[in-house]
């Protein structure tokens, strides 16, 4: 279940407020305006291990210290769930907390990037794009917190990654046919947020439950 749930945390990164209008010059850095499918499609794939790596390290981080909680699993839970339910009150828009809606501006550069360029972009990304898709990944982070064991942590972060690099890739090598989509999907953004909030919502009532019955 917590696999299915991180997966589907990163296809609702994507498509946040703070990413998905972004995109157009994510595409344009990593592969410059001259630049065909096959090269896109390396540099986008680059772009997506770049960030996961980073993505995974923290993940690493937060299963070993996991692994010195696990006899309090239940409690910690039940506080990272009320945690969670906080950050989906945010994306809302009933709270507003700072850290969580910071954003970062990447300039539009139109010279072709080589693999390693991408690559060391999508470690970039990974770092200053924390604060900006923040409820999301600290809600994965603070699942795979609970785990005490940091192979499945790994496992966890993995899978929230796959969500967000997915639909990376293929909206870098769809660009054109997608359009339309990314239109609909910016026209009613308050939509996505609210489902988006009621998505993390129910993550964290789910970690409370569980926290409270000790599954």
């Amino acid at each position: 279940m917590e696999y299915l749930l991180l997966f589907l945390e990163g296809i609702a990164t994507f498509v946040s407020p703070c990413l998905l209008p972004m995109l157009p010059i994510y595409i344009l850095y990593l592969v410059g305006k001259n630049a065909d499918n096959k090269k896109l499609i390396f540099n986008s794939l680059a772009f997506v291990l770049g960030f996961t790596l980073v993505f995974i390290a923290l993940g690493t981080i937060f299963s070993a210290i996991g692994v010195y909680l696990n006899d309090f699993t239940n409690i910690i839970n039940i506080i990272f769930g009320v945690i969670i339910i906080i950050f989906g009150l945010d994306f809302a828009g009933v709270l507003k907390i700072p850290f969580l809606n910071r954003n970062t501006k990447i300039k539009k550069k139109e010279d072709s990037k080589g693999i390693l360029s991408a690559f060391l972009f999508g470690i970039a990304f990974g770092i200053a794009w924390t604060p900006c898709v923040g409820a999301f990944l600290s809600s994965a982070l603070l699942m795979v917190a609970t785990t005490g064991n940091i192979i499945k942590g790994i496992a966890m972060l993995s899978m929230y990654c796959l969500g967000l690099g997915i639909p990376f890739i293929l909206s870098a090598v769809l660009m054109e046919q997608l359009k339309n989509a990314f239109e609909f999907i910016k026209r009613n953004y308050k939509i996505f947020n609210i489902i988006s909030a009621v998505f993390l919502i129910g993550i964290g009532i789910y970690m409370i439950v569980k926290g409270v019955i000790g599954i």
